[in-house]
This record gives structure tokens, sequence and C-alpha cells, in this order.
């Protein structure tokens, strides 16, 4: 959806600047001439309303006048600057909630055309540990969220429910010789919830980057079995190829991400999340006969940068 938009939004740019800018160079000197014949065999005989009528722009001209540098801002803006996103699911808790209004930095990973996605300017890439959006490899229209955890080379394992990273030389030359295991410290029991069941809140270390995740303490399976398989390495093992990213949600267990699609594309990603703009509480009772999409509370808390 977010796709369509982007096509959409530089289309109407092009349309209403298009049509504003043939009547300004074809039909509105046209319309000058018009007045000044008029002027020239009428004189001060011409009345104001005919001058009106005979200087009147076209009503779709007028509303591609009035509405192409709106338009026109809006693209730029959301196009190489900051573009809104809504969190529709709990794979990214707790950094992350359903009902926050996130923006996501264009411009951390390359600017690129709206249209083609093609990298216009280098500016950077993705770091571990970002909390990034990007184009899901299997369906290019969906957009997803998830913390970078692995870059190109890396070799990333997840047992126990823990993560295991052994860099890439290229990345980090000081800890690239064996794995890092990366156990997270428990910070309480119960803030979060699955359903009716407590979740335990953790903060992990990701080689210098911490940050918050929540694990199910009765959820022992790691679903292996359901692990996207790459060639030449255990099923709970990974090397992340030359080009491509290892994303997993902060929600462990509660997430589909690297560990069952497999990798991201760098081509494939839309920006850096930054920061929460409005965050929407929607907690209601089966029975309540209010629909379920209109917010109940405002989190102010929430909002800022994460």
């Amino acid at each position: 959806m977010a796709s369509y938009f982007a096509v959409f939004l530089v289309f109407l740019s092009l349309g209403s600047g298009l049509v504003w800018l043939v009547d300004a160079k074809v039909f509105a000197p046209k319309r000058r001439l018009a007045l000044a014949e008029a002027e020239g065999k009428l004189g001060d005989d011409l009345d104001d309303e005919t001058r009106e009528k005979l200087m009147r722009q076209p009503a779709l001209a007028e509303t591609a006048q009035s509405i192409f540098p709106v338009v026109l801002a809006i693209t730029i803006f959301r196009s190489f600057v900051y573009e809104p996103f809504q969190i529709p699911s709990g794979s990214m808790k707790p950094t992350l909630l359903v009902g926050d209004f996130i923006l996501v930095e264009k411009f951390s990973y390359g600017i690129k055309d709206p249209v083609t996605r093609t990298t216009l300017v280098e500016t950077g890439k993705p770091q571990r540990g970002d909390v990034a959006v990007f184009k899901y490899p299997l369906d290019p229209l969906v957009d997803y969220i998830k913390r970078i955890v692995g870059l190109p080379g890396d070799r990333i394992l997840y047992k126990d429910k823990m993560l295991f990273i052994k860099p890439s030389c290229d990345n980090d030359p000081k800890n690239c010789n064996d794995f890092q295991k990366i156990e997270p410290e428990l910070i309480s029991q119960g803030v979060f919830n699955n359903g009716e069941m407590p979740l335990d809140l953790l903060k992990e270390d990701l080689l210098g980057i911490k940050h918050e995740l929540l694990h199910n303490p009765i959820f022992r399976s790691s679903r292996s079995e359901d692990y996207y398989q790459q060639n030449g390495t255990a099923i709970n093992e990974w090397v992340v190829p030359p080009g491509h990213y290892f994303g997993v949600g902060d929600n462990r267990d509660n997430s589909r991400d690297s560990r069952f699609w497999g990798f991201i594309p760098e081509e494939n990603f839309v920006g850096k999340a930054v920061f929460i703009w409005m965050s929407f509480e929607k907690l209601r009772d089966p029975d309540d006969w209010i629909p379920t999409w209109i917010p109940t509370d405002v989190r102010f808390g929430r909002l800022g940068k994460f």
C-alpha cells in the first residue's frame, strides 16, 4: 500500500505541475491577448465582469496551481526525508507496540527513486542494532520492520532462544575469531503479556547496542523445523551473504523474521525507524459496541526517539 501511495504522489505531482505549466505557457497568454483585444475594441465600456470572464482560469488549471506546491513538498519530504508508518503487529514489542506511529528516516540507507527504488546517492548502510523498515523479500509490496542483527559476512546461530554472532572480520576485526554469545539479562516478568501468558522482559547487549526484548518463559520450542535452511549450514545457523542482512523481531517468540524466510537484500531497505510521533491504545472488551479501530487512549509517554 505504501508503494502504491508513493507512486500516486509522484504522478499527482507531475500531473498537477504539467497542467499548471501548460496553462501558464499556452492558455494564459491567449487569455491576456483576448483581454487586450477586447480593451482595444471597447475601451472604457469593457465592464469588470467581462474582464474577469476573459481572464478566468479553468477550474482544472486553478486546482492544479493550488495543489502542486503542497503535493510536491509532501512527495519530496516523504520520498527522501521521512515517511510515516503504523505498527500493525506485536513482533517488535517492547520497542514498538501495536498502535505506534513512527517516522522512518529515508536517507539513512541511500537516497532512492521513489518509483523504481533505484539508489541515486549512497548515504550509508544498515548497522547492527538498527530498527529498519524494508520490503518483505517474499512480497515486496509489503513493508516489514525488524532489528538488524547480522551484517554481510556474519555467521548467525540461534540456539536455546539465544543469539550467537560471529562477526565478519570486515565488520568487526577485534571479535571475528569466535562466536559472541548474546546473553540477555532479565529485567522483569509480567509487564508484557501474550494473551494470558506473562512474558519475560530482558535487556540484550548486541555487541555494543543495548535494547530490550521479550521471551515467553513457557515456550521452549525454537520452531527450528520451520527455519529457513541455507545450504551448507546447520538448521539453526546462517551465513549472511554479501549485500544482505539478517533481521529479527524483539518479541523473539512471536516474530516471523530472517530465521524463517531468509535474508534481506540491501536494495529492499526503506529506511531506519527513529521516532514515535503518536501512539494509540486500542484495548476494548469483546462485547464493546465501539469498533476496535477507534483508539481508547493516547500513550503520550511513548512519544519521541527510541
